[in-house]
């Protein structure tokens, strides 16, 4: 009888110890799902409340994006030691985001990039919009989409977690014609892909050249410069500027220049060298044509490399351009996530987008939408390990 008693007090313990140990597993099969987080960050100062948002999949990759700007706040993905880290440039409070005009993670609208003197022409009418760079319109103006609280749905699908984002512009708002219904979807995938979906439709012919505007540094979040990060951008050409920074018209081979980064290069490599384009913009800030023939087909356009922590990031857009900028107008005149002083070249761009300025350059693209029409742009960061 003793024998028989201590084998059921054996069963019982093998049977409490296996249910321990299955509990414990499906907790850490729950911690590995994805999951979407919300939480108060701020008030704006017209007593708009702003949220931010915590997408994560099953590698721990966490997005965090907030509905004032839809900007995206921070990107933690792993390096080649496994160890998690923030790779966009950013502030820790809200308020910095509001009182600046950095543009870090933001949605940009409705133009994004430089329009001449402030002016285009559509259908014989002439609209101006305030000039708040220089001579030049910049990325929507004064308070563009990266100043406005957006409506946020959080979804869940097969593609993975993410959040819907739902803007009226009004008519007339920062100069631009037409009531504009804007929807932008991102999304974070269990590959690591951060996929950003926009969709407009208008009542009223306009232009539209939407893009976020995040600065990555894949080491460190901006606490070091870029320079020795490796670049590759799949284009054999790009549009030389003025010194206004305003696209000439011309479609420039890159082969022969420093702005060739059809195979990889270090961004510090000849971004000093004596060349009008990088004179004119104080290193990169150009944009790069993209493959002709793939028009509207999502395509690799970029590749990045952070040697010492081997993440990588690969940018797909169905864009017909990419904005390659270097962080050069970035002075040090103010601190970022965790105090640390945002220098010169700390953070890089690549913005996926129609090229500047094209309502003034009826050879470019066109970036007109009319009413009936919709408009569809897609682009999407991947990023990784070097292996």
């Amino acid at each position: 009888m003793k024998k028989i008693a201590f084998l059921l007090l054996v069963i019982i313990a093998i049977s409490c110890q296996s249910k321990q140990e299955n509990k414990k597993s499906n907790e850490i099969s729950s911690d590995k799902q994805m999951n979407i987080t919300k939480e108060h960050f701020g008030t704006t100062e017209d007593g708009k409340e702003v949220s931010l948002y915590a997408l994560k999949n099953t590698n721990d990759v966490v997005v965090k994006i907030m509905n004032y700007g839809g900007i995206i706040v921070s990107i933690i993905v792993p390096d080649k030691d496994g160890n998690m880290g923030d790779v966009v440039l950013g502030f820790d409070d809200f308020k910095e985001y509001e009182k600046r005009t950095t543009y870090f993670g933001s949605l940009i609208g409705r133009y994004g990039n430089r329009i001449k003197d402030g002016k285009i022409t559509l259908e014989g009418q002439e609209y101006t919009f305030v000039k708040n760079n220089g001579l030049n319109h910049l990325h929507g103006g004064l308070k563009g989409f990266d100043k406005q609280v957006w409506e946020a749905t959080e979804i869940k699908n097969k593609d993975g977690v993410g959040l819907e984002l739902f803007y009226l512009s009004a008519d007339g708002e920062e100069g631009y014609p037409g009531n504009l219904t804007v929807k932008v979807t991102y999304t974070l995938t269990d590959n690591n892909e951060l996929k950003i979906n926009y969709e407009a439709t208008t009542d009223k012919t306009t232009v539209l050249n939407l893009t976020n505007h995040s600065f990555f540094n894949l080491k460190d979040a901006g606490k070091s410069d870029i320079l020795s990060h490796e670049l590759k951008i799949i284009a054999d050409s790009y549009t030389p500027t003025d010194a206004n920074l305003i696209p000439t018209g011309e479609i420039a081979p890159v082969e022969g220049t420093p702005m060739d980064f059809r195979e990889f290069h270090t961004i510090g490599e000849r971004i000093d060298t004596d060349f009008e384009a990088l004179n004119f913009a104080g290193g990169y800030d150009h944009n790069y044509v993209l493959d002709a023939e793939d028009k509207g087909e999502m395509k690799l356009v970029a590749e990045v490399i952070e040697p010492e922590t081997g993440r990588t990031m690969k940018t797909y857009t169905v864009e017909p351009g990419v904005q390659f900028y270097a962080g050069n107008f970035l002075d040090g005149s103010f601190s970022g996530k965790g105090g640390a002083v945002i220098e010169k070249r700390n953070g890089f761009c690549l913005e996926t987008q129609h090229f500047p300025d094209s309502p003034n350059n009826p050879q470019f693209p066109s970036t007109e939408l009319k009413p009936g029409e919709t408009y569809s742009s897609s682009t999407i960061y991947e990023f990784g390990v070097q292996k």
